[in-house]
């Protein structure tokens, strides 16, 4: 099990390596090595999650080391669809940084398998935990695509239109992928919002506990539900929408990594 989780980190750095150097020497060597790597990444640890789930018996997410490692993986999920599904050029650039430091705070994290509090054994836990890290990790695949609009935009003022210009998409791609993102992302993160609440009736006998966790992730979902809003009734798009998505994102890694570490929650990890 450990074995499988060093490899899938290996074979992540060195996607990662050859994705910033795609950036600087645009070799469709450094571009094929890097689906390579990604690839084996991605089924290193796709092996490592079945066979803690297989070891535990239940959904692998009740540790932080578990939760930071699921939503790594979930992550190059949504890389993977979003790439076959647009061929953003240059996306793994500006998304597997992002995954490496992910993986990264995982394996720093105890891996210790730890037996299911009593609270999180209910038929709940499996549908809200996928819904809610699948949904943030297409607001993070987002945040890349955002960034990358922001370094277009950037070249397209300053009139430097060689080099990394010619490889990027246009801006109006960029803005329809960001888009879409953050359409797929937000309903999935009201459904575990919604899953969640009818979790802790089940569980506290309510819906709904002023707890840091619950109060950040509100404070998320508004975000980006005032996002969606400026957009189809102001018109907001382009760069608002990308600085948003960035913005947006720094919030989801708050709630995910800062309330569990920098407060008392319930809904912490194990």
């Amino acid at each position: 099990m450990i074995l499988t989780f060093e490899l899938a980190l290996t074979a992540y750095f060195i996607a990662t390596i050859l994705a910033i150097l795609e950036l600087i020497v645009a070799s469709k060597a450094t571009s094929k090595g890097m689906t390579i790597f990604i690839c084996a990444g991605f089924i290193f640890h796709t092996l490592n999650i079945f066979m803690r789930l297989f070891i535990s018996g239940h959904m692998p997410t009740a540790s932080l080391h578990e939760a930071a490692s699921f939503f790594t993986w979930s992550i190059v999920l949504v890389f993977f669809i979003i790439e076959h599904r647009y061929k953003v050029g240059l996306l793994g650039s500006f998304v597997l940084p992002g995954v490496l430091v992910l993986m990264l705070s995982s394996s720093v994290l105890p891996r210790q398998i730890q037996p299911l509090s009593p609270l999180l054994k209910n038929s709940w836990l499996w549908l809200h935990t996928i819904l809610a890290f699948v949904g943030e990790a297409a607001l993070a695949v987002a945040c890349g695509v955002g960034v990358m609009y922001l370094i277009q935009q950037r070249n397209v003022k300053s009139k430097k239109l060689d080099g990394l210009f010619q490889r990027l998409p246009s801006l109006s791609v960029l803005d329809e992928v960001n888009y879409r993102l953050i359409t797929i992302g937000f309903p999935l993160l009201t459904l575990a919002i919604i899953t969640g609440a009818l979790w802790s009736q089940a569980v506290w006998g309510t819906y709904f506990r002023w707890d840091p966790k619950l109060v950040w992730s509100l404070i998320t979902w508004l975000f980006y539900a005032a996002v969606l809003h400026a957009r189809m009734t102001a018109g907001w798009q382009g760069r608002k929408t990308a600085i948003l998505s960035a913005a947006g994102f720094i919030a989801i890694l708050f709630t995910f990594f800062g309330v569990n570490l920098l407060m008392k929650t319930f809904h912490g990890f194990e």
